[in-house]
């Protein structure tokens, strides 16, 4: 008699720190959930969620020591097609992160736990034959009943449109529904139905057909626009030829404040609501619309970094705005870089990816430069309007008032006695960057992190911007009792002041984390400034992208020179974006625009190159640096990053894994601190790995963990690989 054949072994992942796949048996019935699904396990006392990745024949261990499945919650239902596992599987690969808390980040937060179940099929509701006579009849005596019948008189409606109608919307529907006038059907995805925009100019229509003829391809497209050039019509253009073949897409923005005035403009020309999705929904929204992308029913979806992994069966494009933004790496957890993954999963998909931006960071222009993306330059603005004049003001002769200079004044003076409107740019919140004593120099210093705490005058608090610690404002100086204590340095906060009293009948709206922590409030102060009204806008970088503020023609940067000279090799590339960016928002119309830039040292070379010849020459400039310095993109690093409350465990780990570190062709450096070593109380030190190719990286990376894996370090230590970094 032949014996039965064995039974397969499930591999599965679970959301745990641990840089390993589980193997399991099927359940008792003999039922294999498929890769993608998700399974309630047995870990020692626990109970766990699983996904499943593979299936495969045979265990390293002995079948005998293998625990079965307890339960498949979701049926024969995946909730991951096999391209998202195959880009999962890349994912925890390349960034050697553990794979359970990779492939949980591809999940709604619903479904990350025992009890989140996948939402029911959506439901659309229409009028039926019997509904369509009784809306041609009186309104009668219930108008709720009414109300919901007419917002389905040009089509179905979902029950979120039901909603805005009528809070009660489900009781109102059920009696519509007794009475046969509707009826609920599967919903479907919505119809493209789109409007003429402006007319496009020479450079946009080259840069719509390059990238129309490459639609059934994979191809990297480089959008590099200048500030109001009209990267968002491209986007709409190309949008439409995708959806009009049937195709989803998907365009990620680098932070949710760029997308009320995005998704409005959408709408408006492709006749249906974007879905969204982000991390300040709820996590029944971000259910909603993972299920939407899941089914097909959502034609586009517009959101922030984690909706790169969305399970979209038809995707036909990516799109990424501002892709030189530094929100587009995941700076803790799954280290992930957004640009690089949307890059490799439209490689594996076979479909285009367009990187936007009036900036593009050293990568993305590197990889233009030497052909491998198309660059697809925009250096006219699309309204016709002139780019705004650079006027440099020497602070070291002049007199400043709340860091804003004479010079700067009159200029903000001039412009608002024209009725238009001045931006006062400072990337420093609060109202003084430290509180200090005149008399014995004491200072108001971070009791956990090697930083200031920032004194916010208005909420009566000294606060740490890096771990969120605060304390009251003392009256008297705590070291030598006298009552000299005061402000250096400056923040929005005391700009808000200063300018309020310079110019006490204009306008002022201040844009910072602080002033826009309400809901709604970052739109409602946005809403004031399109008004046209004169006033004055005071702000941190949230200010910098994206926005079209018509009738802004003076730009002033008040303070941009710590990046001239900062140890961080990345800092001059990520000042002349931001430089460029809040410069973008002057002019943007029929007015002229003007960038006043205060520095202490306006004869720096790269401050010349940007402001004479542009971004292009200045990155360019940049590139031949980082090459002769064999810096990234010339280059390719990691980073193994530790952290413990005792420096001396950090050290130790370090120089443990330094000696453990195999031969080849990459090269490591260190230990040495973080630029702030001590953060919320620990102490961060790293050692860094730099390597010629890829290739050679990554093979050392993966014999090293091996190696790393086997060192005895206490609970206290912590540590983690940092592929590609950006922050040091």
């Amino acid at each position: 008699m032949q014996s039965p054949a064995p039974e397969s072994i499930l591999r599965i992942v679970l959301p745990l720190p641990l840089r390993q796949i589980f193997d399991y048996l099927p359940l008792e019935n003999g039922s294999y959930p498929q890769p993608g699904s998700r399974v309630v396990v047995p870990f020692g006392p626990r109970r766990l969620i699983g996904v499943v990745v593979e299936i495969v024949a045979e265990s390293n261990l002995p079948r005998a020591k293998l625990a079965r499945l307890i339960a498949c919650p979701d049926g024969q239902q995946t909730v991951l097609t096999g391209e998202s596992l195959e880009l999962l599987k890349w994912c925890w690969c390349y960034y050697k992160h553990a794979p359970g808390e990779v492939v949980f980040n591809a999940l709604p937060p619903l479904l990350r736990r025992p009890g989140g179940m996948l939402p029911s099929p959506q439901l659309q509701y229409c009028l039926t034959t019997a509904g369509k006579e009784r809306l041609q009849q009186a309104v009668g005596r219930i108008p709720a009943q009414f109300r919901l019948l007419k917002a389905m008189r040009d089509g179905a409606v979902s029950g979120s449109q039901l909603r805005e109608v009528s809070p009660a919307w489900r009781k109102t529907l059920a009696r519509l529904m007794e009475q046969h006038w509707t009826k609920a059907e599967p919903q479907q995805a919505p119809t493209l139905t789109a409007t003429a925009g402006p007319v496009l100019n020479a450079e946009q229509q080259v840069a719509i057909n390059a990238m129309g003829s490459k639609l059934d391809r994979f191809h990297c497209h480089l959008l590099d626009g200048i500030t109001g050039s009209g990267k968002t019509e491209v986007y709409v253009q190309v949008l439409k030829q995708v959806l009009q073949t049937g195709g989803q897409a998907l365009l990620l923005v680098p932070e949710i404040g760029l997308t009320p005035q995005l998704l409005r403009r959408l709408h408006k020309r492709l006749g249906f609501e974007p879905v969204v999705t982000h991390s300040r929904l709820s996590e029944g929204q971000r259910l909603k619309a993972w299920a939407k992308a899941r089914n097909g029913l959502a034609r586009l979806v517009v959101g922030t970094r984690s909706a790169l992994f969305l399970p979209i069966p038809g995707l036909k494009m990516i799109i990424l705005d501002e892709e030189h933004d530094a929100s587009f790496k995941q700076q803790d957890g799954f280290r992930y870089s957004s640009r690089d993954v949307a890059v490799k999963r439209a490689a594996g998909l076979g479909i285009p990816v367009v990187l936007g931006t009036a900036t593009p960071s050293m990568e993305s222009f590197n990889n233009a430069s030497v052909g491998r993306y198309s660059w697809h330059r925009l250096r006219e603005r699309a309204t016709g309007a002139a780019v705004p004049k650079w006027r440099v003001l020497d602070l070291r002769q002049q007199t400043t008032r709340g860091g804003v200079s004479v010079t700067a004044m009159q200029a903000i003076g001039e412009t608002l006695e024209k009725g238009h409107q001045a931006l006062v740019f400072l990337n420093r919140r609060g109202y003084a960057p430290v509180m200090l004593c005149h008399e014995c120099g004491w200072h108001a210093a971070c009791p956990s992190c090697d930083a200031n705490l920032t004194w916010h005058k208005a909420g009566h608090i000294l606060l740490c911007h890096h771990c969120d610690s605060g304390t009251g404002v003392p009256v008297m100086c705590p070291v030598c009792n006298a009552d000299a204590l005061q402000g250096a340095g400056e923040g929005t906060e005391q700009l808000q002041q200063v300018l309020g009293n310079a110019f006490p009948t204009t306008p002022l709206l201040r844009f910072d984390r602080d002033s826009v922590r309400r809901k709604g409030e970052f739109e409602r102060l946005s809403e004031i400034v399109k008004a046209g009204e004169s006033c004055l806008l005071v702000g941190t970088q949230m200010l910098a992208k994206g926005h079209h503020f018509p009738q802004v023609t003076l730009v002033v940067i008040v303070d941009l020179d710590q990046a001239l000279y900062s140890a961080d090799f990345r800092a001059l590339e990520r000042m002349g974006q931001l430089m460029v960016q809040v410069a973008g928002r002057a002019g943007r119309d029929e007015l002229s625009g003007e960038v006043l830039l205060q520095t202490h040292y306006p004869e720096h070379a790269a401050l010349s190159v940007l402001l004479n010849s542009g971004y292009e020459s200045f990155a360019n400039n940049l590139s031949i640096d980082r090459k002769s310095a064999c810096l990234p993109p010339f280059s390719y690093q990691a980073l193994l990053r530790s952290d413990a409350q005792h420096k001396e465990d950090v050290r130790g780990f370090l120089e443990q894994a330094k000696q453990r570190f195999p031969a080849g062709r990459a090269e490591i450096y260190g230990p040495f601190p973080a630029m702030m070593e001590r953060r919320s109380g620990r102490y961060r030190w790293y050692l860094l790995v730099q390597a010629d190719t890829r290739s050679a990286l990554h093979l050392q990376l993966d014999e090293w963990l091996l190696e790393i894996g086997k060192i005895s370090v206490t609970r206290r230590l912590r540590w983690a690989v940092d592929v590609d970094p950006q922050d040091y």
